[in-house]
């Protein structure tokens, strides 16, 4: 994969449209990536990387606020990337997701994220020549085409230093995750998964099936009453279990024994059953001769009773006629009674102002009652001429209080017309104040904003200037640590570069010094060592050389920080005093009082701005108000003192007629109720005294019906019939009584007639009670028996169904026992137990494999950076305290032949090996993965620890990168890259955003 072309707009600290031509700047082989710290190196990478697979590497990638902060709110976030990969040349387009400002109205809305990718030439087969636009299948295609996915890419690819130092210094459970992550060995950690549940789910099997075996085991001893044996039954031989055996001959001998004695108890049983029987019947046929004897007895004494009972019952029903015809002359006096108490409630009734009543009462018969409604039909009469006069009545009351009501709307009305015109006297002067008010008020809102914005410019000014001495003092002291560090950093390489040169002229005898008799010399390959050189009293050795590259180092590190720290410092006083420009502390803090107090003013006022809004609205709506209630008050007068007059006339014209009508009543309606109340009550007087001649008449008639009917039925009299009257179930029962002696002297006379019963003499005794006992005994001991011989039977038939499936049981667990044993050991073994002597799991064990490939390829780059001082070793050696192994990565050094770890190596040692690391990495992970050829690689940072030597060697590494073809961009700030490498793209930090700069030579 080659990239060709990178345009970013408005991404990460680039808040314009920015271009990258990778195809110029790999015209070499090898370009700069520099610039300031926070300038924004890392986010070309960053570009890259989201233009490919849609996220960036790290932790910033957790973060997700890839739009510029300094972009203008209408410039999209975009990256375009053109690279060819596998013969394809192809652009993609990416947006991330992001909030812009609304296009219409306010606020803010979600872009959402977009991405395109454009074939630049022919598609390849099975491609859209149109290319792709939704984001999945943009992914898919991109992560096909490079054969990788996005963590393997930003390891392969953007070689991050301190990742591979921590790396090369982690424990195996870091190196672990690092490499399963790039070599993609999750389909091996999914078969320790499945061996670890398969283990599980067949052990879950066999404990069930184990628990099974107890289950029966327990059951068959439980069903055949003994206590279960220790060993399962000796599953080892189910089929011919001893035990299983002896339990179901004793059960069959137990089944044998019982049925021969429930057949003995039985036939006991039958035999003094039938005795029993004997006996009964015997005892019953005595018991029934002497209960018919005894019941004709009873009836013989009370005959005479019956014979009474007889003759009432006779009576009875001859006085039936008699009680309906005794009843309805009841009736008919207690209707005439009835009739009696209404005609006198009805005279009670007549009104008291009448006259003429008492002669009217007094007439007898139905000639009383023929006067009593004449008269009533003559007050009818009357009270008919007085209706139309009623309505006129009702009117005049309705007029009357109307006539008041207008006289009291009168009033009020003229009250309120002289109240409102009173409130309205003054409201002009009062509206014209209040609009006044108003305008100063809106007046003062219109200033404070701009006021507030020039107090807080003013304060920060101020606030500003305070701080200008302050950093001043602070600018000076870092220029004069910055200068004073690089003094020491200056005096550091001198002494280092001092050591080395003493270093080499002693070379000689410090190889010397390794010379052993008979062994060959690592120069000229002799045995023989005729004139070594002997060290002289000032000789060097590596630990001094050691130490003052440390200390170089160091110190080159402190120079690089505290140059920076006194840029920093300069470039903020400058941007300082270009705020201020020539304003003073003293002269903004006054300028600065007087305005806070103008602006406070003026805010106090825009404040009352409501207030006085209200007021003004609150006055135009009282004064409307207040036109309204007095236009509505002057109709209203007008209205009521029309009414008042037309009422007035209408009431004098009708007084008159009206008393003329009312005699000595209070008026017509009370004369007229007088009179229909007195008709009402000559029509109930009337009524209620036709209704009591008809009462009386029925009575006497009821009477003699009574007498006769008593002398017909046999009676004296009525009082003598109603004497015998009894009820139905007086009757009824007495009926039932005789009848029932008769039937009891019927059913006694056939008892003592049976043939059966002849011979049998009533006085013997018969006692039942032993033979009952007997019975009673033989029937308990053949239940018994039979329940015996029954649970024998069931046991064995339980025994022997329970025995078939614990055979079969015991059948099914030894094969599934073999199998689960061997896949335990088997799971043992992948997972790194058991009879695993390393202690590596599967996943372990072929990520061991992928190191130890990354350690070859890496030893033949550190080899040659590090002049063959130092070589990778890879260990699969088990950890400590029997922790996993398989994943260990140490170091050979040559100059003592030892293996030794990582971690002991110097800060630019483990620049060196972790690069080579990378590099190596990056090369197995290639072709591990079957992706494209890698023709672009990005190294960052790191170079800024090595020494001169050092990184002579690394660039030499690099150039046989590029000299393969390849391009590489190294990301650093150091200052003696930027003399090494022609071909810079340099990053410029502002306070607008930051922009791209290419260079050359």
């Amino acid at each position: 994969m080659r990239l060709h072309r990178l345009d970013l707009t408005a991404f990460g600290p680039y808040p314009r449209h920015e271009s990258v031509d990778f195809d110029a700047l790999g015209q070499d082989g090898l370009f700069l990536l520099h610039g300031d710290t926070g300038a924004g190196k890392t986010t070309v990478l960053d570009a890259v990387a989201f233009a490919l697979f849609g996220t960036v590497p790290g932790v910033r990638g957790e973060v997700k606020r890839l739009r510029c902060d300094y972009a203008e709110p209408d410039t999209a976030t975009e990256v375009v990337l053109e690279f060819t990969v596998q013969g394809h040349r192809l652009r993609l387009i990416r947006s991330p997701e992001y909030e812009r400002v609304k296009r219409t109205g306010d606020g803010v809305t979600v872009q959402r994220a977009r991405a395109s990718l454009t074939w630049i030439g022919a598609a390849p087969s099975g491609h859209s020549p149109d290319g792709l636009t939704r984001i999945d299948e943009v992914a898919r295609t991109v992560q096909r085409l490079l054969g990788m996915t996005a963590e393997q890419f930003f390891q392969v690819v953007l070689l991050p230093q301190g990742e591979f130092a921590r790396f090369l210094r982690s424990e195996t459970g870091e190196r672990e995750q690092l490499l399963e992550r790039l070599f993609g060995t999750q389909r091996f950690a999914d078969v320790e998964r499945w061996f670890r549940e398969i283990r599980q789910v067949r052990g879950h099997a066999v404990q069930e099936l184990r628990q099974q075996v107890r289950e029966l085991v327990a059951r068959v001893s439980q069903a055949a009453g003994e206590e279960p044996p220790t060993d399962d039954g000796n599953p080892e031989d189910a089929p011919d279990s001893a035990w299983l055996a002896a339990v179901r001959a004793r059960l069959a001998d137990d089944a044998v024994l019982s049925g021969k004695f429930d057949m003995q108890a039985r036939e006991a049983r039958d035999r003094t059953e039938a005795e029993h029987r004997r006996q009964l019947t015997l005892a019953d046929r005595i018991r029934r001769i002497r209960s018919a004897r005894t019941t004709l007895a009873e009836l013989a004494e009370s005959a005479a009773q019956r014979q009474a009972w007889a003759a009432e019952v006779v009576a009875a029903r001859r006085a039936i006629p008699v009680l309906a015809t005794h009843r309805t002359a009841e009736r008919a006096a207690a209707e005439s009674a009835s009739a009696r108490r209404a005609e006198e409630r009805a005279v009670r009734a007549l009104p008291e102002h009448g006259d003429g009543w008492t002669e009217l009462l007094a007439l007898p018969g139905a000639d009383g009652v023929a006067a009593l409604r004449e008269r009533a039909g003559v007050l009818r009469d009357e009270a008919g001429e007085l209706r139309p006069l009623v309505a006129e009545t009702e009117r005049q009351r309705a007029d009357e209080a109307r006539l008041a009501s207008a006289v009291e709307r009168e009033l009020a009305a003229s009250k309120t017309v002289r109240h409102v015109a009173e409130l309205l006297t003054g409201m002009p002067e009062r509206m014209i104040a209040a609009r006044t008010a108003l305008d100063e008020g809106y007046q003062a809102a219109g200033r404070v904003a701009g006021l507030a914005d020039r107090v807080a410019e003013l304060d920060a000014l101020h606030r500003d200037a305070l701080r200008l001495p302050g950093m001043l003092r602070a600018a000076a002291a870092a220029r004069t640590v910055a200068t004073e560090a690089i003094d020491h950093h200056q005096l550091a390489r001198e002494a280092l570069l001092d050591l080395r040169q003493r270093r080499l002229a002693g070379m000689a005898a410090e190889l010397a010094g390794d010379l052993r008799t008979d062994q060959p010399c690592a120069v000229c390959g002799s045995a023989t060592h005729p004139a070594p050189a002997v060290p002289t009293g000032d000789q060097i050795g590596p630990a001094d050389e050691r130490a003052a590259a440390e200390s170089e180092q160091r110190t080159g590190a402190r120079r690089e920080q505290l140059t920076s720290a006194a840029v920093e410092a300069e470039q903020r006083l400058a941007a300082l005093r270009e705020r201020l420009a020539d304003h003073t502390a003293e002269n903004l803090s006054r300028e600065l009082a007087t305005l806070s107090d103008e602006y406070e003013t003026v805010r106090a006022c825009a404040e009352l701005l409501p207030a006085r809004g209200a007021r003004v609205t609150a006055l135009d709506q009282e004064a409307e108000a207040l036109h309204r209630r007095q236009s509505v008050a002057q109709r209203e007068l007008a209205t009521a003192t029309a009414d008042r007059a037309t009422l007035a006339t209408l009431i004098a014209d009708r007084i008159e007629r009206l008393a003329l009508a009312s005699g000595s009543f209070p008026d017509v309606v009370a004369r007229r109720a007088y009179l229909l109340d007195a008709v009402h009550a000559l029509d109930a007087c009337a009524e209620a005294r036709s209704v009591q001649l008809g009462a009386a008449t029925r009575q006497t008639e009821a009477e003699a019906a009574l007498v006769a009917a008593a002398e017909q039925a046999g009676f004296a009299e009525p009082a003598a019939a109603m004497a015998a009257v009894r009820d139905e179930p007086t009757i009824a029962g007495l009926t039932e009584r005789l009848t029932t002696a008769e039937c009891r002297a019927a059913a006694a006379k056939a008892v003592l007639a049976e043939p059966e019963l002849a011979g049998i003499d009533p006085a013997i005794v018969v006692d039942v009670t032993v033979a009952e006992a007997h019975a009673v005994v033989a029937a308990t001991e053949a239940e018994q028996a039979s329940l015996v011989f029954g649970a024998a039977q069931r046991r064995e038939q339980e025994v022997g169904h329970l025995a078939d499936r614990l055979i079969r049981a015991w059948r099914q667990l030894a094969p599934v026992e073999a199998d689960h044993q061997r896949l335990v050991g088997l799971a043992d073994v992948v997972n790194g137990r058991g009879q695993n002597a390393r202690r590596m799991s599967l996943r372990s064990y072929v990520l061991a494999a992928r190191l130890a490939e990354v350690a070859v390829a890496a030893t033949c780059r550190l080899q040659q950076m590090s002049q063959g001082r130092y070589s990778f070793v890879h260990s699969d050696a088990a950890g400590p305290r029997r922790t996993r192994g398989g994943l260990g990565l140490d170091v050979l050094d040559d100059y003592s032949g030892q293996i030794r770890p990582a971690k002991t190596l110097s800060g630019g040692e483990s620049f060196l090996a972790s690069l080579s690391l990378a590099l190596g990495l990056a090369d197995v992970v290639a072709t591990e993965t079957g992706g494209a050829l890698l023709d672009t690689l990005f190294v960052d940072e790191g170079f800024g620890m090595l020494d001169a030597d050092a990184l002579d060697q690394v660039m030499n590494t690099l150039d046989e990168l590029r000299a393969g073809g390849r391009v590489v961009g190294i990301v650093s700030h150091v200052e003696e890259l930027r003399q090494r490498i022609p071909v810079r793209l340099r990053v410029k930090k502002a306070r607008t955003g930051s922009t791209l700069e290419l260079t050359a030579g």
